[in-house]
């Protein structure tokens, strides 16, 4: 997370929403000589405090976990893209890179096996339905006895959500007629929907002096 309180200008709910849509971040717990991450897509309920997930039994996580539950921290990135000194049309700037990121702090358990059926269902749900009007997949297509083998070698995992925060780096501590004009220059920067989502979260974005 940056500094600089210019940067943290939305609230719990903002950053639960943006977590709850990217669905997919990195988890970290700390191993004995460096920290475990795991890429994850998960599921973050309603009220923000309850995120599950799935993990391969052979993860070093899903193994530390037998022995109890673990402190972690889910990183939700978001678009991001450097940002040259010229773009500002002002003297004395330095390069920067501008970014959105969701930190969800907690509490990482195992939960019973016998959950797990019901937590890929709603996973592939929540993802399938992202792509409507395209018939939803659902696990009932897998042939029989093949689901149950796969799901053998994964284990359901909930994380008891305890603090959030977000870093919203957007050009904010800028006078607008610069962020606007840095905006256009990071969408022209190069292809692709997330340089564009950056750009319209940088017009959108209120001036937070320093």
């Amino acid at each position: 997370m940056h500094p600089n309180p210019a940067f943290h200008t939305q609230d719990d709910n903002t950053n639960l929403e943006y977590a709850r849509e990217r669905a997919f971040g990195v988890l970290a717990v700390s191993g004995a000589e460096a920290p475990w991450l795991s890429h994850i897509p998960f599921l973050l309920d309603a009220d923000g405090k309850t995120l599950w997930l799935h993990l391969l039994r052979s993860n070093p996580i899903a193994r530390a976990l037998k022995a109890g539950p673990l402190s972690a921290r889910v990183a939700v990135s978001g678009p991001d893209s450097y940002v040259s000194p010229d773009w500002y049309g002002i003297i004395d700037q330095v390069p920067t890179w501008n970014y959105v990121a969701v930190h969800l702090t907690g509490t990482l358990e195992l939960r019973p096996q016998d959950e797990l059926h019901g937590l890929l269902d709603r996973q592939s749900a929540f993802f399938e339905d992202r792509l409507l009007p395209k018939t939803p997949w659902a696990p009932s297509k897998m042939s029989a006895g093949v689901m149950d083998r796969m799901m053998r070698a994964i284990v359901p995992c909930r994380m008891t959500v305890t603090a959030v925060d977000g870093t919203w780096k957007l050009n904010q501590n800028k006078p607008s007629d610069v962020r606007l004009k840095a905006a256009d220059h990071v969408e022209a920067y190069g292809q692709g929907t997330d340089l564009k989502v950056l750009a319209a979260l940088m017009r959108g974005a209120d001036r937070h002096d320093e």
